[in-house]
């Protein structure tokens, strides 16, 4: 083989070994191991401790996956220049010792005692295992108050409704209704009533108070939860608008329908001159009715009730009076 046919051959070879390492440009320098910045800080306080929450980054600046970090920092110190710089502020700021290492969410609590009263300043950044740590990240301004008291003395109660809930709060605070650990509604004050709430299912409500100054949310414990299975003993409402006619041969009765969607029916009820009352018949699945049993010259007054599915029963309505004219052909 000659020099030539050597030299292509080589090169050739070189190709393919390229390509089958997947070679491409200049090698990269290793990477820094410097994390992203976090940008998502927030901070809350709940009874007498602050809360941030935030996500732990997952890259490096430099686009490397991260499976762990070396720690996450958090300081809290009070804000005390009218002219901020944050290296300044960090050398003051207290750490918050904290357990972070794994990218992702991430929850840091400090009790909140020592800034009673006062403005301060929250941030952190991600520590690489190289050692070098990321930009501080979004820095949260916050003015730490007093404790918010937390509710007491939750009840629930079945109602028409749903489900009625009655607690005591601290004043000039807001209320989260929670149902199953999970918000439901907020609420100015107490009663709330649950529309939404089933008969035969059973709920697990809580309570909890939160005030927002300035953006700085200040939040209560959560009460004691209470539980209910709310049942069906609440009859329709009573009907209404009642009216009745002599006919031909009958007295005809008419009313409003009521609108509950559980309702069943209507029970018809007939006094003769100034007798008790009593049933006439059996339910009636629409607000009308037929009287066929009247004698002429007689006074008779009627009323009429709703029923629902369950057999609740509402009161009777306003009675009705009719009078029956002598003419006692025409009722033949």
């Amino acid at each position: 083989m000659n020099r030539t046919a050597r030299a292509i051959r080589g090169v050739v070879a070189w190709t393919l070994f390229a390509a089958g390492c997947g070679y491409v440009g200049e090698p990269l320098p290793p990477s820094l191991g410097i994390p992203e910045q976090i940008t998502d800080l927030s901070v809350l306080q709940r009874g007498d401790r602050l809360v941030a929450r935030f996500a732990a980054p997952g890259a490096t600046t430099d686009g490397v996956l991260l499976r762990r970090l070396a720690r996450v920092e958090l300081r809290v110190g009070a804000w005390r220049e009218e002219r901020f710089e944050v290296e300044r502020w960090a050398a003051q700021a207290r750490a918050i010792d904290n357990d972070v290492t794994a990218p992702g969410p991430a929850t840091i609590e400090v009790a909140a005692r020592e800034w009673l009263g006062q403005e301060v300043v929250v941030a952190a950044r991600a520590w690489g295992r190289k050692g070098r740590a990321g930009a501080w990240s979004n820095l949260v301004v916050f003015r730490v108050a007093a404790p918010l008291e937390r509710p007491a003395g939750l009840k629930a109660e079945a109602v028409a409704e749903g489900v009625r809930l009655m607690w005591e709060g601290p004043q000039g605070a807001a209320f989260r209704i929670l149902r199953n650990g999970a918000e439901l509604a907020r609420a100015g004050s107490s009663p709330y009533v649950d529309p939404g709430a089933q008969y035969g299912k059973t709920y697990q409500y809580a309570v909890q108070a939160f005030v927002s100054n300035d953006g700085s949310l200040s939040e209560s414990e959560i009460s004691e939860a209470v539980s209910i299975t709310p049942e069906d003993r609440f009859p329709p409402a009573v009907p209404a608008g009642l009216t009745g006619v002599v006919s031909l041969r009958s007295i005809e009765l008419s009313w409003e329908p009521n609108a509950e969607p559980d309702l069943k029916g209507y029970y018809l009820y007939r006094s003769v001159e100034s007798g008790p009352f009593e049933r006439v018949g059996e339910l009636l699945d629409t607000p009308a009715a037929s009287d066929r049993g009247v004698e002429a010259g007689r006074r008779y007054r009627y009323a009429v009730s709703a029923v629902d599915q369950k057999g609740n029963e509402s009161a009777r309505s306003e009675p009705v009076e009719i009078t029956v004219g002598e003419d006692v052909h025409a009722l033949r």
